[in-house]
């Protein structure tokens, strides 16, 4: 199974559809919650190439994107191969 790591917030809308998705492909994850750590979001944005809202997703530790990223590899049927979830 894939290593997944999400930079969110609890507030966040598109945080809480990108855990819905996860759980409906019944994968786990590691969420790194930001709100209020300037040097979390720091990293995030580093680690994101400039990307600095949430979510930013990483899978074994390659930028995905946020969630209409995720989402977008989803229909296209490139997410779960990266999840390592076969047919």
């Amino acid at each position: 199974m894939a290593e997944i790591e999400m930079y969110a917030t609890q507030t966040c809308d598109y945080c809480a559809d990108a855990r819905t998705l996860f759980k409906k492909k019944g994968v786990t994850y590691k969420e790194i919650d930001v709100t209020g750590s300037k040097e979390l979001r720091k990293e995030m944005t580093k680690r994101a190439n400039g990307g600095d809202t949430v979510p930013q997703i990483f899978i074994d530790g390659k930028h995905i994107g946020g969630y209409d990223d995720m989402r977008a590899m989803d229909k296209k049927g490139l997410l779960d191969p990266l999840l390592g979830k076969t047919a």
